[in-house]
């Protein structure tokens, strides 16, 4: 395992560091150790995950999420026995360890070729007029805008593909003959593409009462204007591992207050705060939908997620917030489109 050394982490790092390192190795593990690469412990993607959305930031130390009781093996350890223990302990990585505890390398569950395809499917949102982008979307649908030297869209595809997604659904509306014809049935990306035609705005829920058949699997939604690193495989794996409904990627949004802020009772000054930070998480826009869901769908109705979701809050707790700390943009209006461009040049 070439990038195993990527994965090494000083106790003392912030979880800034853990997730840097994370992206670096691609391995979805930390191993935190001391200076002499005696390992402490580790951090998975799922750790950083939860202590994110219990209010942390990414400034906090990694101390309190580090797994101490890690299972662990050693070099004489056979890739046989090595596998039985990943399976029955529901774990992708070992850190293989010497008899002083120091870290000397790191098995990794066999991932799957990018050949082995997922059935599941992803539907991505592209009907929406984009008024916000006008000039721009006039005479182009804001899917098809070009950022770097491909279609928005197209930057979304390709990236489910890379991670082994291949059957996709496309919900168009407006200008969608232009997506239809540009993209055609997908053989140009070596993938599935089928169509779902609005005849009117749907909203970002309501197409998917169009979709035929009705999902078996969970599908993933998003989008078609959001470009990010959130990984689809991950949220997919999150979703099925905590039985969910409904998962929203959801992203960490801090907004500092510019002025120090008093708190009074009555005209008595109880507290101040020097340009205090409120944190908080907005929708980033991506979804994973289980097939129990589509029975609360009614065919051709306006739906957008939001009110879906507040729906089935109140008949369920199956859902999930995935706290996505990856590099995450919304072409909502220009700037932000320049902003992205200049980033893919």
């Amino acid at each position: 395992m070439k990038n195993w050394k990527k994965t090494l982490l000083n106790e003392n790092s912030s979880i800034g560091s853990a997730i840097k390192s994370l992206n670096e190795s691609e391995l979805q593990i930390v191993l935190v150790v001391k200076k002499n690469l005696k390992l402490i412990g580790t951090i998975t993607d799922g750790d950083i995950r939860r202590k994110l959305l219990s209010g942390h930031s990414i400034k906090s130390s990694i101390k309190k999420i580090i797994n101490k009781n890690c299972l662990t093996v050693s070099r004489s350890t056979s890739d046989y026995i090595m596998n039985k223990l990943m399976e029955a302990n529901d774990v992708y990585q070992l850190p293989i360890v010497d008899k002083n505890k120091k870290v000397i390398g790191l098995k990794t569950w066999r991932e799957p070729a990018i050949s082995d395809q997922i059935e599941n499917k992803i539907v991505v949102m592209a009907g929406g007029k984009g008024r916000r982008m006008l000039p721009y979307t006039k005479k182009y649908p804001k899917p098809l805008l070009v950022l770097g030297n491909k279609p928005i869209l197209e930057h979304i595809l390709i990236k489910a593909k890379s991670e082994g997604f291949k059957n996709f659904v496309l919900a168009i509306n407006y200008l969608g003959h232009m997506i239809e014809k540009f993209f055609k049935n997908g053989n140009k990306l070596n993938v599935k593409i089928k169509y779902i035609k609005e005849k009117k705005p749907l909203g970002t829920a309501g197409a998917l009462s169009l979709l035929n058949p009705k999902p078996k699997f969970p599908i993933i939604v998003c989008n078609g204007d959001v470009i990010s690193d959130i990984r689809f495989r991950d949220l997919l794996d999150f979703h099925i591992k905590n039985r969910a409904h409904i998962t929203v990627a959801v992203k960490p949004h801090e907004l500092r207050n510019p002025y120090g802020v008093i708190e009074i009772n009555g005209n008595k000054i109880i507290g101040l705060k020097e340009k205090p930070v409120s944190k908080s998480y907005i929708n980033a826009g991506v979804y994973v939908l289980d097939p129990i869901v589509f029975k609360h769908f009614r065919k051709v109705k306006y739906l957008d997620m939001v009110t879906l979701i507040k729906k089935l809050t109140k008949k369920t707790s199956r859902i999930l917030a995935f706290p996505a700390y990856e590099y995450w943009a919304d072409i909502g209006r220009p700037k932000d489109y320049f902003k992205v461009n200049k980033r893919l040049i």
